[in-house]
């Protein structure tokens, strides 16, 4: 059964938002940063060709900061990267950092803010060796996608030398502040929208499912799947509807705050060992492992499967979970196929066995021994 706790879940940050309320960040940093005080923002490089990085740095700028922008981020986010704009932040006297982009933007602004507060390497805090130093600087996220929920979370994703993803966990990498402006969105292309709209689901999914569930938490991931449900499809079919394009990112947000008070489980363990030796969309990956888990993982459910089906309109029905799961995913175009003919289910499940995989792995519902991992990692590479 899921916990009767209602009432011990780790806040939410201030959410501000609406169409064009980029251009009001600068009020929400004020009080973050001091006036006319040094920021610096860590940005997806893709925005500067929309011109969204522009009209962010440009309005900071106007309303009296000094602005400097960090965006060498290719693919997912190292700690090498956070240690050049941590050298960055400090070079230039920051007192706020603003996170702008999707989770890689996002992660690595949350690590930046705890770099550039402290000496030495990052990695030493990494899977929890160390716990995080006092003193972060406070960070303004503005997510452009819907789906990672990096926004709410106490939790940022870096990878290592060897493509390895691991965590820094702490109550300090945690946004003070968070910018919700749907039109931010409205230029991801079909298959983003998709992968990251199936992101936020599967952390809405796995927070209501796995052992860290609790009531209270459990009625925020229900909220954000109801919500997914009714707007992916339109955000997808029309990208310029700004209700479901502000529903999908109020949505994320939710996920966000499900997955920071309980954690995930499988879907993610295998996600992030398989990006962790393939290049591979983070939504991508957690969706197709999603789908192979499923019906291995709602055996013998509680009911908390149950409640999942029934938020996604199949009625109290555990069994029908990973049919409604694969319908949603069809009904938008997104296929459970990989590329990753150059992996065998062997070398897989040794990777989900990892040690930053571990957390991810107890929490899930149903604990896997080594022939259920070797299962599911054959199952997620055959897309069935």
């Amino acid at each position: 059964m899921v916990s009767a706790l209602f009432y011990d879940l780790d806040g939410m940050p201030p959410i501000s938002g609406g169409p064009g309320s980029i251009d009001r960040a600068g009020a929400l940093l004020r009080p973050l940063a001091g006036d006319g005080e040094s920021v610096l923002v860590i940005a997806d490089p893709g925005l500067a060709a929309l011109g969204h990085t522009e009209r962010l740095v440009s309005g900071l700028a106007g309303d009296g900061f000094k602005v400097a922008v960090f965006d060498e981020i290719q693919g997912e986010p190292g700690f090498h990267n956070a240690a050049r704009a941590s050298k960055q932040a400090k070079d230039c006297a920051t007192r706020a950092i603003v996170g702008f982009g999707g989770g890689s933007a996002l992660d690595l602004a949350k690590a930046v803010a705890v770099g550039a507060a402290c000496d030495g390497p990052l990695t030493r805090f990494a899977l929890g060796r160390e716990p995080l130093p006092d003193g972060a600087l406070p960070i303004l996220a503005i997510p452009t996608t819907s789906g990672t929920g990096s926004e709410m979370t106490r939790t940022a994703i870096l990878s290592v030398q060897t493509g390895a993803k691991q965590w820094l966990w702490g109550r300090s990498l945690k946004p003070r502040q968070v910018l919700l402006d749907q039109e931010l969105t409205v230029g991801l292309p079909p298959s983003l929208t998709a992968a990251t709209g199936l992101d936020a689901l599967v952390h809405a999914m796995e927070a209501a499912t796995n052992r860290n569930a609790s009531a209270g938490n459990t009625a925020i991931a229900l909220t954000a799947i109801r919500m997914i449900v009714a707007a992916l499809p339109s955000a997808i079919q029309d990208p310029t509807d700004l209700e479901a394009r502000g529903a999908m990112q109020l949505a994320a947000a939710y996920a966000g705050t499900a997955i920071d008070n309980a954690g995930t489980a499988i879907a993610h363990a295998i996600g992030h060992a398989l990006a962790s030796m393939v290049k591979i969309h983070h939504g991508q990956a957690v969706a197709a492992a999603m789908a192979a888990t499923l019906p291995w993982n709602v055996e013998n459910d509680d009911g908390r499967f149950a409640r999942v089906a029934d938020a996604m309109g199949g009625g109290r029905d555990a069994g029908a979970l990973p049919d409604l799961f694969a319908s949603l995913a069809g009904s938008i175009g997104h296929s459970f196929e990989l590329t990753a003919d150059e992996l065998d289910p062997a070398a897989l499940a040794a990777q989900i066995r990892q040690p930053e995989n571990a957390t991810m792995l107890q929490a899930n519902w149903r604990t896997p021994g080594n022939d259920d991992l070797l299962h599911l990692a054959s199952r997620v590479l055959s897309g069935s």
